[in-house]
């Protein structure tokens, strides 16, 4: 199973940052019908989207195409197991995707409503950060 992560980056570590105010882009429905949107703020896992995935395209199969808006790029670090206070910053352990409330994470298009709300269902359950399922605006 392939892991979503940078193929390289300017730096190797960050700090954590501040998950305040909604997203300022990335909050609209722009390539699909039907989009999955985040209404709590959060970190998402490479791993958590990877599920996510999978999740839907389970239930889309070939009838639909699914989009992923979002990729994680934020690396988080963590210090080994009993180890003492001090002594720098942790290693690189992993990737996640910081997301604000209103950002959309998933759009499915050639699906019904129907498909759609059983397919970001299921991806909800996958994911630690609030969803609701949004429909594409009429007229853009």
């Amino acid at each position: 199973m392939s892991m979503l992560s940078p193929k390289r980056t300017k730096f190797r570590k960050m700090q954590k940052g501040h998950l305040r105010g909604n997203a300022k882009a990335g909050d609209q429905v722009s390539f699909g019908d039907f989009g999955l949107q985040v209404t709590t703020p959060g970190w998402l896992t490479a791993r958590q989207i990877e599920a996510a995935r999978v999740a839907i395209s389970r239930v889309v199969k070939k009838s639909g195409k699914l989009y992923v808006r979002i990729f994680p790029d934020h690396p988080f670090t963590k210090k080994p197991a009993e180890t003492r206070m001090g002594t720098g910053k942790g290693a690189v352990e992993g990737y996640v995707a910081v997301v604000k409330p209103g950002r959309v994470i998933f759009e499915v298009e050639g699906v019904s409503l129907e498909i759609a709300k059983e397919a970001f269902h299921r991806a909800h359950h996958k994911l630690t950060v609030g969803t609701q399922l949004i429909a594409r605006e009429v007229g853009l």
